[in-house]
């Protein structure tokens, strides 16, 4: 039987990962990681990349 509560979500946060022991994975494990971690970081640049663009654009639009 779980220990986690039925209306509580598995926490995939930042936080979480960072509590999670490296030093018993493997090394393919280790390196599979860091492509999905460098993945994300690439898709939050370029999410704030996009928003910059934007507020640019609305800058532009309200400038007199």
């Amino acid at each position: 039987m779980d220990d986690e509560p039925l209306n509580e979500k598995t926490d995939l946060t930042l936080g979480f990962l960072k509590k999670q022991e490296l030093y018993g994975m493997s090394v393919g494990d280790l390196e599979e990681r860091i492509e999905a971690l460098k993945a994300e970081v690439a898709r939050c640049e370029d999410a704030l990349k996009d928003r910059g663009d934007t507020r640019s654009e609305a800058e532009k639009l309200f400038k007199f």
